[in-house]
């Protein structure tokens, strides 16, 4: 009796042990691998595809996402541009660490892919900024340029608010030039002002996608707008967490990032590049 007592004590354990490192394993896998997120817009103002990789919210530290792994998944995807969306690092970071986070931005122009960058709340260094520059990257904070994409003209718009003011109107600063597909940049998003603006496609962050999103499209757990607990079943309202939002003439997309600040608690919401492409209106409907 004694003897089969102690067999039951020591499956008991052993259930316990690997209980834990499941636990472990899913945890480390949700925090710290990443997964390419594709997606794609259509568009009857572009006549050739073109693809974009999107990055944000690293808040990069020497135990967190490495390079490495950034890098070989943009050049997986082998984007005709790239968008970082602010959010690095951190405030207060060691020195190691936003030069860490800059060797990202830099190593992704340094491959060949142009690059385009808005800040976030945190990353805002003017030393920074400038180490970006210097290093082929262009810092988008407010400001628009023209481009050739494949023979595409495409407008980007890009902005660093970290606040919103009540009167905040992008009409005062930018025009929306209706000849070519238009793109805002913002790492915060503000929907209703956005849709105002009218930018045929808008690109944002700084969400984390929630952090822990709830199986079976439920959406987060807090909602990051509102603080909210549980608001896609508990509210009928919007919830501006990741993903695609429609607005007349246009959308906008939330990237959930890649970081886990201020906490490793990523669940059921992996670390995400961006992979998306632009497809002409009549591609889509072949």
């Amino acid at each position: 009796m004694e003897k089969k007592e102690r067999k039951k004590l020591k499956l008991r354990w052993w259930t316990v042990i690997v209980i834990i490192l499941a636990l472990v394993l899913a945890w480390w896998f949700g925090n710290y691998t990443i997964k390419l997120n594709r997606t794609a817009y259509m568009t009857e103002k572009v006549s050739s595809r073109f693809r974009i990789a999107v990055i944000s919210d690293l808040h990069y530290h020497s135990s967190g996402l490495g390079s490495t792994d950034i890098l070989e998944k943009i050049g997986a995807a082998d984007p005709d541009m790239v968008f970082v969306l602010g959010d690095m690092y951190t405030t207060g970071s060691p020195q190691a660490d936003i030069d860490g986070a800059a060797d990202v931005t830099k190593s992704i122009a340094a491959d060949g892919y142009p690059t385009y960058f808005v800040s976030g709340e945190h990353d805002t260094d003017a030393d920074y900024l400038a180490g970006l520059e210097a290093a082929g990257v262009n810092v988008m904070n407010y400001k628009s340029s023209i481009l050739d994409v494949k023979g595409n003209k495409v407008q980007l718009i890009g902005i660093d608010n970290a606040y919103y003011s009540p009167t905040f109107d992008l009409t005062n600063e930018f025009t929306v030039d209706r000849d070519c597909f238009s793109i805002l940049l913002a790492h915060i998003p503000n929907y209703e002002r956005f849709a105002a603006f009218r930018t045929d496609l808008t690109i944002c962050a700084d969400t984390h996608g929630g952090m822990v999103q709830l199986p079976f499209g439920l959406g987060p757990v807090i909602s990051p707008d509102t603080g909210e607990w549980f608001p896609k079943l508990l509210s009928d309202a919007t919830v501006f967490d990741k993903g695609w939002f429609q607005y007349p003439g246009g959308a906008m997309f939330i990237t959930s990032g890649l970081g886990d600040s201020p906490y490793p608690v990523r669940i059921n919401n992996r670390p995400e590049v961006v992979v998306m492409d632009i497809l002409p209106e009549k591609e889509g409907n072949t």
